[in-house]
């Protein structure tokens, strides 16, 4: 069982398996159809598509931020509906280097299916690979058996987050870029910041190009935040703060949580602090 990476090799040996299912989940925050579209013209035999804006996220209420999480059971319902079970081996893909497959890493582990991984570097690396591609759209199955076994402690919602602003047990990571956790160009969110007290971590430090880093470095660069189960990953709308959470289960960093609804829940109540300025130094 896979339940963190694998490699392009290994998932070109085993894809077509019984029991493995692939998931496409390249995406575009500035095109929000093009990962779609990348998809059709040509993605990897047998892979299926997972949309963030449907099956990655729930409806938008104007309060619950950018990409809240889906029902659990409709998320489980896609899931079934491409064939998974149980007991089957999920892989999911972007285009390397990015954060829409760990999206879908973190939503599987929230429903308590742990046998879920990311393709280590993409597309990219299984084109590095000189693997084939196909296009169009995969074959249906037959429908899964897959049950929700929710895991609610891996989450915490906005109230939790403000009861422990002065909390030094928790400490908040920012998975946004420096500028934008420094309040400096924000093109997303209507409101620039960060969270009082809370610590930068961008995604994009965890790769080494398309690839993560290795287990001891992800070790180093997360062990200054302290014991796992103090973090609270979170990042613009609770995507990018998953690569942050798988980073550290790659390192072997177990326990700690994400605020799902992140920065752009956060500024939807007035009455929630904000902070400007440069990263505050690390522990």
């Amino acid at each position: 069982m896979f339940t963190t990476l694998v490699d392009a090799a290994t998932l070109h040996a085993w894809h077509d398996r019984p029991g493995w299912v692939t998931i496409d989940c390249r995406y575009s925050l500035a095109d929000f159809g093009a990962g779609r579209r990348l998809y059709e013209q040509a993605h990897i035999p047998g892979a299926y598509f997972a949309d963030l804006e449907s099956e990655l996220s729930g409806p938008k209420t104007g309060t619950n931020g950018r990409h809240p999480l889906p029902d659990p059971e409709a998320f489980a319902a896609y899931l079934r509906a491409i064939g998974v079970d149980d007991d089957t081996q999920i892989i999911a893909y972007d285009a390397g280097g990015d954060m829409f497959a760990a999206r879908l890493w973190l939503l599987c582990r929230w429903i308590g299916h742990e046998a879920v991984a990311v393709l280590d570097g993409g597309i990219e690396a299984w084109n590095a690979g000189g693997y084939p591609l196909t296009s169009g759209l995969s074959a249906a199955r037959s429908l899964g058996n897959l049950q929700v076994r929710l895991q609610p402690e891996l989450v915490v919602d906005a109230s939790f987050v403000l009861a422990h602003l002065d909390d030094p047990s928790v400490r908040i990571v920012d998975a946004r870029g420096a500028d934008r956790f420094a309040g400096e160009n924000e093109t997303i969110d209507p409101v620039a910041g960060h969270i009082p007290g809370a610590h930068n971590h961008w995604f994009k430090e965890n790769f080494d190009g398309m690839q993560f880093k290795s287990p001891q470095a992800l070790r180093e660069a997360f062990a200054v935040y302290g014991h796992p189960d103090r973090l609270v990953h979170q990042c613009g709308s609770g995507v990018s703060a998953a690569v942050n959470m798988l980073a550290m289960e790659i390192a072997e960093l177990r326990g700690s949580r994400i605020y799902a609804g992140s920065w752009s829940e956060w500024i939807s109540d007035p009455a929630r602090p904000i902070a400007a300025g440069n990263t505050p130094p690390r522990p």
